[in-house]
């Protein structure tokens, strides 16, 4: 062991850690990019795992330091250029790595959306390191073979790779962050994949290029870039200084968009190179964004979607027996009575001013004479052309028909306005359905079955058919099941599994939603 006290072995030492470190920089790149594939959640666990696959390769190679050496020795000749397995390593290698930046490169020169849940399907996690291993193997032979030329010692070489990589893990997550939160940094990258792949295929095939020529390529590239990193920074700080923020620009581009002024609508360049630094923050509140979207969505749903179905509407019949009548009155808590006959059949409304104004008037109670006709609407009227109709009318109140005349239901002006701004309670109203719903601890939903699946998915990303004819989570089970759910019935929609867990007089009252995978573990494409 006397060579560990000779100051040369440890002067080796530090030269090969720089060297195993440069040489990692590359690979480290690669896996910052693969790793955005995944979700924000699996991001550094794929990180950590591809690099501690690489060291481990590393160190098996350089416990078979005999076998390395026959990489080296000439397979066959072609056209007088000798081939060894070295040499074929390198060249697939580089080959896969200029096919897979090109890929990158495609995908965000062509401006495809990443985020695209439907273009990400098909590949999981094993499936992005299987990838980094891949790669691994090839920058691991280079790394390993430059360590064996290097040093004579083998716990020298494995004391080398070790520390490198611990520095690399270190750094990894910093890098990834940096890399994945600027797209300019992303494409200069890619195009260094692109050039180290170039660079391997020409040493497959013999033809060695200088490892100084592509490093000092890449340091003037980085330091223009850093340059431009800078000048964006400095831009950044303008803007927020500016007399107008960040938020109230795009404000204002939002506005002149949904104006019809497109030519106008487009945030200057400042503004949106702003914007694509800060894809991590959020320029509005979460309750912000949903109002938004519910406000943008208003005219894609129809009244049948928010609707008290009649079954559920509170009514009193004309031709009860004035007893009856006020103790439904006594315990009524609504502003407006439906009122029916013997039939069933809803004649109007009446107010509880109405009735109020009468009783205090001291005449007798009277229904018939209070009866006030409500608005009506088809069944498949967009929810702004009700809205319209509600704010030129004397009354809140409406009845939903089908086609054949029935009425399926009513409507109010609150029930629109709820769409809108979400569930406004009182004190004396119970939930609606449209927004029963409550989360399990085991990650599932149980949720009322007559909520609107327009309503649901704000909470459950539940894939949903755009010219489906039902609107509640009920009508998406019979839809499947073509009969009448029975407790403890399941369906399969998308990557959630509906079981029905309470049927009552043929109507589905609790729906349990089950995730069928983990929260992160969804496909996602590499």
């Amino acid at each position: 062991m006397e060579w560990i006290a000779d100051p040369s072995i440890w002067a080796g030492l530090v030269t090969l850690v720089v060297i195993e470190l440069v040489l990692g920089i590359d690979n480290l790149v690669f896996i910052a990019i693969l790793a955005e594939k995944l979700p924000r959640e699996l991001r550094d666990r794929a990180r950590v795992t591809g690099l501690i696959l690489a060291m481990l390769m590393r160190l098996v190679l350089l416990a078979s330091i005999s076998w390395l050496v026959t990489l080296t020795t000439p397979l066959f000749t072609v056209k007088g250029l000798s081939f060894s397995a070295r040499d074929l390593i390198m060249l697939l290698g580089g080959l896969f790595l200029l096919f897979k930046a090109t890929v990158e490169l495609n995908e965000r020169l062509e401006g495809k959306d990443s985020h695209n849940p439907t273009q990400r399907s098909g590949a999981k996690f094993w499936a992005v390191v299987a990838q980094i291993v891949v790669l691994d193997a090839v920058f691991s032979l280079d790394s390993v073979i430059t360590a064996v030329g290097m040093v004579d010692h083998l716990p020298v070489m494995m004391a080398a790779v070790v520390i490198a990589i611990s520095v690399m893990l270190l750094a990894s997550k910093a890098l990834t962050r940096f890399v994945n939160n600027h797209p300019t940094i992303v494409i200069l990258c890619l195009s260094f994949l692109l050039m180290i792949g170039f660079s391997l295929v020409a040493d497959g095939f013999g033809f060695h290029i200088p490892k100084g020529y592509l490093y000092a390529a890449i340091g003037f590239s980085v330091m223009i870039e850093a340059l431009n990193q800078l000048a964006i920074f400095n831009r950044r700080r303008f803007l927020l200084s500016a007399n107008q923020t960040l938020r109230q620009r795009t404000t204002e581009a939002v506005m002149r968009l949904l104006s019809g002024k497109k030519e106008d609508a487009e945030l200057d360049v400042e503004t949106a190179s702003m914007l694509a630094d800060h894809t991590d923050q959020s320029i509005f509140n979460p309750q912000e964004r949903l109002m938004i979207e519910r406000v943008l969505n208003l005219n894609q749903r129809t009244v049948s979607s928010i609707m008290t179905s009649r079954h559920d509407i509170e009514h009193i019949n004309l031709n009860d027996d004035e007893a009856h009548i006020r103790a439904l009155l006594d315990k009524n808590q609504h502003t407006r009575l439906v009122v029916t006959d013997d039939d069933d059949d809803l004649l109007g409304v009446v107010h509880i001013l109405d009735l109020l104004q009468q009783s205090l008037h001291g005449e007798p109670l009277d229904l018939r004479s209070l009866i006030r006709q409500p608005l009506v609407f088809p069944e498949g009227l967009a929810l702004l052309g009700a809205l319209e109709q509600f704010r030129n009318a004397h009354t809140h109140f409406a009845f939903v028909v089908d086609e054949f005349g029935s009425v399926e239901g009513v409507v109010t002006l609150s029930d629109v306005m709820e769409t809108i701004a979400g569930n406004l309670p009182n004190e004396v109203a119970e939930l609606d359905a449209r927004h029963d719903i409550q989360k399990n601890p085991d990650g599932s939903w149980t949720a009322n079955g007559h909520m609107p699946l327009e309503d649901l998915v704000q909470h459950v990303p539940l894939p949903l058919d755009e010219k489906r004819e039902y609107h509640t989570i009920a009508g998406l089970l019979m839809e499947y099941l073509q009969h009448v759910p029975t407790p403890g019935e399941e369906v399969q929609v998308g990557d959630f599994m509906l079981k029905t867990l309470d049927v009552e007089s043929h109507r589905v009252q609790k729906v349990q939603i089950i995730p069928l995978a983990p929260a992160g573990e969804l496909d996602y494409e590499v």
